[in-house]
């Protein structure tokens, strides 16, 4: 604080300086929050630049009394829900609802009418240990970044899902969540109790499956995962699937159930390029490795999908390839470049 200008309380209102160690502080766990709202990347970076902004602009109606983090809070939940009610479609989606699994090969094409959820880089979580939810969550931090989940919420309404965000998640007590809100505690509890049936429905236990820390055995499937791609070796690629594992590929439609049926598109698709490179990096917590593809007869290696992996027992229980045009746009918030080329340095990111 300075001589700036005094508050509605008569204290100082935040300076520049204090202003900047807030955000800097705050940053990373507000844009966790703007993207497990909006299920996009990009639009949380926008919405956590809106958020500071707003913050700035209305520093003087901050007292000093309450937490600020949790006044950059409500400033940036009720920016993403003036942002969903001003899109075309409220929720992004990992899977379209109802949809069959395909057999063989794709046919159904990208589809570019609907919105997909993106992957969330490892890099831009907050320090997990320093981020532990309140009491009152009900989701450990691990678990609440994870593609799957961030998948389910997006299935509730905004109210619904931005009051189990902040008490299941952040572990905001009912009341807080009102305040925010609006409304009553007995309507947060209210759209609390809806929020978790509906998630009840999609997890038969009440929740995505939970996953241990990040371990060896982990570190080993990416690293087989990795020399399958770089062999080319698809059979190699298949056997660390498991039986009823399943395949995504936004933004096509088509998706597969199964080691046997994610094998047969696979057969299809897999000599489209000459080779293959693959880098490790993490997304949600989650491994994840991007693959560089060669077209016969061109030199460079091209930017062609992330893959992000849902690892159970040493092998693969669900595979989400973002593919194109998806896929390659997502490159550069992974620290990626387009195009790697031979001979230089192949780029690398810490598997774990």
């Amino acid at each position: 604080m300075t001589d700036a200008p005094p508050g509605p309380s008569g204290r100082p209102v935040l300076d520049r300086p204090a202003f900047e160690r807030l955000t800097i502080t705050h940053r990373r766990e507000l844009k966790l929050h703007c993207y497990r709202m909006m299920g996009s990347l990009h639009e949380a970076d926008d919405l956590v630049q809106d958020t500071f902004l707003k913050a700035w602009r209305g520093r003087s109606q901050f007292d000093g009394h309450g937490s600020p983090r949790g006044w950059l809070y409500a400033i940036a939940t009720n920016s993403c829900l003036n942002a969903i009610k001003a899109r075309s479609s409220t929720r992004r989606i990992l899977e379209e609802p109802a949809r069959p699994p395909t057999e063989g090969r794709a046919a159904a094409g990208p589809a570019a009418e609907l919105t997909w959820l993106e992957p969330y880089p490892d890099a831009e979580l907050p320090d997990l240990a320093d981020g532990e939810p309140g009491p009152e969550a009900c989701y450990e931090t691990r678990e609440a970044v994870r593609l799957a989940f961030v998948a389910a919420i997006q299935l509730l309404p905004p109210r619904q899902r931005a009051a189990l965000l902040l008490c299941d998640v952040l572990g905001w007590s009912a009341l807080e969540a009102a305040q925010l809100l609006g409304g009553s505690t007995a309507s947060i509890n209210s759209a609390l109790q809806r929020a978790r049936a509906t998630l009840g429905e999609r997890f038969p236990k009440g929740r995505p499956l939970q996953r241990a820390r990040p371990s060896v055995d982990e570190d080993l499937l990416l690293e087989r995962y990795i020399r399958t791609w770089d062999a080319a070796n698809l059979d190699g690629f298949v056997e660390l699937l498991r039986e009823d594992a399943t395949y995504h590929m936004p933004p096509w439609h088509d998706w597969y159930q199964g080691r046997q049926a994610i094998h047969g598109f696979f057969d299809t698709v897999w000599n489209n390029f000459a080779g293959y490179r693959a880098v490790a990096t993490r997304a949600n917590g989650q491994p994840a490795v991007a693959i560089y593809a060669r077209r016969l007869h061109e030199p460079e290696w091209r930017a062609q999908s992330l893959h992000v992996i849902e690892p159970a027992d040493g092998q693969i229980a669900a595979l989400t390839v973002y593919v194109g045009p998806l896929g390659p746009d997502l490159f550069a918030a992974f620290g990626l470049p387009p195009v790697w080329s031979e001979p230089q340095a192949r780029p690398s990111q810490p598997i774990s």
